[in-house]
């Protein structure tokens, strides 16, 4: 299948700058599947098929595939792979001209680690981040001059809406950001929604970084994104905002006995070894928990302080563990 409109060949195009795409028609059926996307899919029939039967969608939230996304401008999103390895990624959702069909591009959200060792993938089956992006935005922008469509147009302001999504999205892990949760918070301060927020802190990580390098501290955040991904609700926040620090935000979430529950299936999970070559990376986590129930618009900022106050009693407490805040906790001081 070679979808083409005028003066553009899209398939000659997406196969050379972005090698981790598929091409989904109007019922959800893979029409066409780019040369890196063939090599990890190997064993399993790919064209024909229900793109569901490949991925599935773990962002945004309430959505469960790619057609919807098309359906409402096209934009990022967070997507595992049906496969043994089940490697995450970041993409980006394109409804394309005249075909309609859904263009969603991997190239530039893979985990190239993790890829490379799960797949046999080498460097030549990456393009660079920037090339794929501009390409996907030069062909759109052509498509448009060339169809002369209004509508299309419409949804072409809309990606680069999406270009600002991905401004929001932590590169290396494919998280939130800070930017991202500032968002989320002030949506729900405005709507005064119940929530609560965990400040997680990873303990040991750099004793991972002086001993094994950097390289290894990359992999070891990777892996604790998605370990905090697998053990949260899709419709929560999951953002990194610093070096080995994390804040999650639960909407409608404020039992303390659930979140409690919740912090140390956590912790669990980053306790167990993170393999890296023929070494592995321990580490674990400090938890900090503070909670929003009042029918009062939240002090942004005195939340997530108490959020740090609790997380730092549970650093003084020796570490590898959580506390829900009280009051108490500012008088306790900082992390030793």
């Amino acid at each position: 299948m070679n979808i083409q409109t005028p003066g553009v060949s899209y398939n000659g195009i997406f196969d050379t700058a972005m090698p981790m795409h598929l091409l989904v028609d109007q019922h959800g059926i893979v029409q066409h599947t780019g040369p890196t996307l063939r090599k990890v899919f190997r064993d399993k029939p790919v064209l024909g098929i229900p793109v569901t039967n490949l991925l599935e969608v773990r962002r945004p939230k309430r959505t469960d595939n790619i057609l919807k996304i098309a359906a409402n401008g096209g934009g990022a999103c967070f997507v595992r792979l049906l496969d043994e390895k089940r490697l995450q990624a970041n993409g980006l959702v394109v409804l394309l001209p005249q075909s309609q069909d859904t263009l969603l591009n991997l190239s530039f959200g893979i985990n190239v680690i993790d890829a490379a060792g799960y797949y046999g993938l080498t460097q030549s089956d990456f393009s660079p981040t920037d090339l794929a992006v501009e390409m996907m935005y030069l062909a759109a922008a052509n498509a448009a001059f060339a169809a002369g469509n209004m509508d299309y147009s419409h949804r072409l302001y809309g990606r680069k809406s999406a270009a600002e999504i991905e401004a929001m999205t932590d590169t290396l892990t494919g998280l939130a950001n800070r930017r991202a949760l500032e968002t989320e918070l002030t949506r729900l301060k405005q709507q005064t929604t119940p929530f609560s927020v965990m400040h997680v802190d990873l303990d040991w990580f750099k004793k991972v970084n002086d001993t094994l390098g950097h390289a290894a501290g990359d992999v070891v955040l990777q892996t604790v994104a998605r370990k905090l991904l697998d053990n949260t609700r899709s419709e929560d926040i999951v953002a990194r905002v610093g070096g080995d620090e994390f804040t999650l935000v639960f909407s409608r979430l404020t039992d303390s006995d659930t979140l409690s529950s919740l912090a140390r299936r956590i912790i669990c999970a980053l306790e167990q070894p993170i393999p890296f070559g023929a070494e592995e990376c321990c580490i674990s986590a400090s938890i900090g928990i503070a909670i929003h129930n009042s029918p009062d618009a939240p002090d942004i900022e005195k939340l997530l302080n108490n959020a740090d106050a609790a997380l730092y009693a549970a650093k003084n407490a020796g570490r590898a563990q959580f506390r829900l805040y009280s009051p108490d906790q500012h008088s306790s001081g900082k992390e030793p």
